[in-house]
This record gives structure tokens, C-alpha cells and sequence, in this order.
């Protein structure tokens, strides 16, 4: 009977648990200062165009040398 006591009790905490374990790892996280945030997201997005160009010209000639190889 003890045994399912306890069984209870630890499910009954584990959110309990789950939020103050979260809230404790959050705190040790280093966030960036705004400048930082700011310098890292314009080089994301930075990346994101020069990625996205360079995947569109490859599709664009693959297409072109499929049309020329099939002849369509």
C-alpha cells in the first residue's frame, strides 16, 4: 500500500518537476546582449539568401541540361 503511495505522490510532482528543472536550466543559459542578437540573426538571414540562390540556380541548370539531354 506504501508503495502506491509513493507511486502517486511522484506522479503528482512530475510537472511540478518538469517546470522547476526548466526554470533552473534557463537560468544558466548566457543569453546574447541585443546587438549580438541582432548581428547573428542578420547573418542567418544572410545565409538563408545566398543558400536559397545557390539552390535555385542549381535547379534551374539541372532543369536546362535534363530539357537538353531529353530534348523536350
Amino acid at each position: 500500500m506504501a508503495e502506491k503511495a509513493k507511486k502517486v505522490k511522484n506522479k503528482e510532482n512530475a510537472i511540478q518537476r518538469y517546470v522547476r528543472e526548466t526554470s533552473g536550466e534557463l537560468r544558466k543559459v548566457n543569453w546574447p546582449t541585443w546587438p549580438e542578437a541582432k548581428r547573428l540573426t542578420g547573418l542567418v538571414l544572410l545565409v538563408m539568401v545566398v543558400v536559397g540562390i545557390f539552390l535555385a540556380s542549381m535547379d534551374f541548370f539541372a532543369s536546362e541540361l535534363l530539357g537538353l539531354v531529353l530534348g523536350l
